[in-house]
């Protein structure tokens, strides 16, 4: 008799004890029931939805931003990102994160891709957007543990930046090659 296929049943949560939280992250230990009827404990790390910005100020010239990163211990160049507010729509999430770290408003605002930033212990969903018809608002005001720097790169070089592994975030690899897709290059 063949085996069942366990590999699309879903697991069931039976208890969940917090263990951590800070205003950007809560860690949770699940004791779950796995198809097969074991028990075992889970760990997720829950940081909720954010979401990235690729802002173009022109059909070619994008505005990247660069900050130190602490878990990556480096200064990376990277479009402008942040986490979504309680009750806040993921639109103005992108317009307020524009705003506070680039000093701009988009016109248009469309939504490119959402996906899960890491799929085994990290409960976070990315959602990124392109950014075009920006409007200078004021002098960017980033949030208190951020001190960055913007600049403008024509977009071919951010590409050749994504594809020597110059840029290694996430968000700004993935919303940079569907854009590439979407302009057919």
């Amino acid at each position: 008799m063949p085996k069942p296929d366990l590999s699309s049943e879903p697991w069931r949560k039976l208890s969940s004890t917090s263990i951590y939280q800070n205003r950007w992250l809560s860690l949770r230990e699940d004791q779950v029931e796995l198809p097969d009827g074991r028990t075992t404990i889970y760990g997720v790390v829950a940081c909720g939805d954010c979401v990235g910005i690729l802002p173009f100020v022109d059909d070619d010239q994008v505005l990247l931003v660069r900050q130190y990163r602490y878990v990556a211990g480096r200064t990376t160049w990277e479009m402008p990102t942040g986490g979504v507010r309680p009750g806040e729509s993921l639109e103005d999430a992108a317009q307020r994160e524009l705003e506070e770290e680039a000093g701009y408003r988009a016109g248009v605002l469309k939504k490119i891709v959402a996906y899960h930033t890491s799929k085994s212990v990290l409960d976070e969903t990315a959602h990124l957007y392109l950014a075009a018809q920006l409007q200078v608002v004021h002098a960017h005001s980033a949030d208190e543990t951020e001190f960055i720097k913007t600049q403008l790169f024509p977009f071919a070089k951010l590409l050749r930046m994504v594809m020597d592994g110059e840029i290694l975030d996430s968000m700004t690899i993935i919303a940079a090659l569907h854009v590439a897709r979407l302009r057919g290059l």
